[in-house]
């Protein structure tokens, strides 16, 4: 399919789902702590959200059971919320929600630690949300989409950590996801002519060992060393300047 470039009416509605998804990051931020369960969280942020008027995307999305995917150490992606999922101290979690305001998608995670963290774990987060900067910096029009997955794995594999191949960003709009596919690392070829008007979700999965991943459910994806891993997404949008980061608080 082609890549949709978005109006500007589109735009803005886009704009306004970033801006209650980064609201909704924030509360779920300020009530992540030790003894907390993932369902707990989950009911929080399908609370916020719908206070906006707005619809977890990911709910029934695909048949997936919750609101928000809640990713625990090595869980890379999709982890299930659960009432017997419990935070503890040392832990690190990666939240990835999105919303629909007005029929238009937005779509961002984070990973925090929970209580005090061990510093591999800390540097791990923080190359894994630099490396989603290092690839921002690519998105421009007039650059190709390539440019942006080159960006996060040179920087990231660089730094020594495994940059998961079996799970991209993607192109949002009307739907969650839509074209293009935008990988992690570097692959043959240019990709698509980025053009003033694209809306991504860029989001490179970093794990602390392999890249290398496994299912252990329907939904849940870890590494396949059980090594911790860290998620960072935005949903951008391409200008002819600087690009737009529409989820960022």
């Amino acid at each position: 399919m082609p890549v949709t470039v978005k109006t500007d009416e589109e735009i803005a509605l886009m704009r306004e789902a970033g801006r209650i998804l980064a609201l909704t990051h924030q509360e779920l931020e300020k009530a992540i702590k030790p003894g907390l369960s993932t369902w707990e969280l989950d009911r929080l942020a399908e609370d916020v959200i719908r206070s906006y008027g707005c619809i977890p995307s990911f709910l029934d999305y695909e048949g997936f059971p919750n609101s928000i995917c809640i990713s625990i150490n090595e869980e890379v992606v999709h982890g299930i919320p659960r009432k017997d999922r419990i935070l503890c101290d040392g832990d690190i979690v990666s939240i990835d929600a999105g919303v629909i305001y007005k029929g238009y998608h937005s779509d961002a995670a984070r990973t925090h630690g929970v209580g005090k963290i061990s510093p591999e774990k800390q540097k791990l987060m923080d190359v894994t949300k630099e490396a989603f900067y290092m690839g921002v910096r690519m998105a421009r029009a007039g650059n190709h989409l390539h440019d942006i997955s080159t960006a996060i794995g040179a920087y990231a594999e660089r730094l020594g950590y495994g940059v998961v191949r079996e799970l991209t960003g993607h192109g949002i709009g009307k739907k969650l996801h839509e074209d293009p596919v935008i990988p992690n690392y570097k692959v043959i070829g240019k990709g698509i002519l980025l053009k003033a008007g694209m809306t991504l979700a860029v989001e490179p999965m970093l794990n602390m060992g392999t890249c290398r991943v496994e299912w252990v459910d329907d939904w849940t994806v870890v590494s396949a060393d059980r090594s911790p891993s860290a998620h960072y997404e935005n949903t951008i949008l391409i200008t002819d300047g600087e690009p737009e980061i529409l989820s960022e608080g």
